[in-house]
């Protein structure tokens, strides 16, 4: 396995300046890699486009695979300029990257105001004692979609 390239994350610092000075969002940027070619660069559009999920490694992840068209991000890398928040680390499992470098840490994202751990506080709670609460509701009627997959003839694992 190839060793880590300092320049990748260069790239994902300088878009999470540049991007941020522009007026997109956070400090935050990030860049896929495969077989040594920078193929999705991405960064924070939270504020400028009003869409909470668009963080830098979400934006990457989306145009790497449409790039790629696939859902998996087979022997990619992803380079990103801080640590994940929970959001983007359950976008990168999904996507399954090979590997995840990152520059700043999620301890370092709370020192100016971009911190996660309540988030990771409220997975721990059972569901009624959220802030957010989560009820189940039809689930014997949602059922029906689970059972149409499970017969679906041309569906795609995942």
């Amino acid at each position: 396995m190839e060793t880590p390239n300092p320049e990748f994350m260069r790239e994902a610092i300088r878009l999470s300046i540049d991007k941020m000075q522009a007026g997109f969002g956070g400090p935050f940027g990030a860049v896929i890699v495969k077989n040594g070619e920078i193929i999705a660069r991405g960064f924070n559009q939270v504020t400028s486009t009003n869409d909470p999920t668009c963080h830098a490694e979400v934006d990457a992840i989306r145009k790497a695979c449409a790039t790629l068209g696939t859902f998996q991000l087979d022997d990619c890398d992803l380079y990103t300029s801080c640590e994940p928040c929970p959001m983007c680390l359950g976008a990168i499992y999904w996507a399954r990257p090979r590997r995840v470098f990152y520059g700043n840490t999620k301890q370092d994202a709370a020192a100016i105001g971009f911190d996660d751990q309540f988030i990771y506080e409220e997975l721990e709670k059972p569901l009624p004692d959220r802030q957010i609460p989560m009820m189940e509701l039809l689930r014997e009627e949602a059922s029906a979609g689970f059972r149409a997959w499970e017969q679906h003839e041309s569906k795609t694992e995942y």
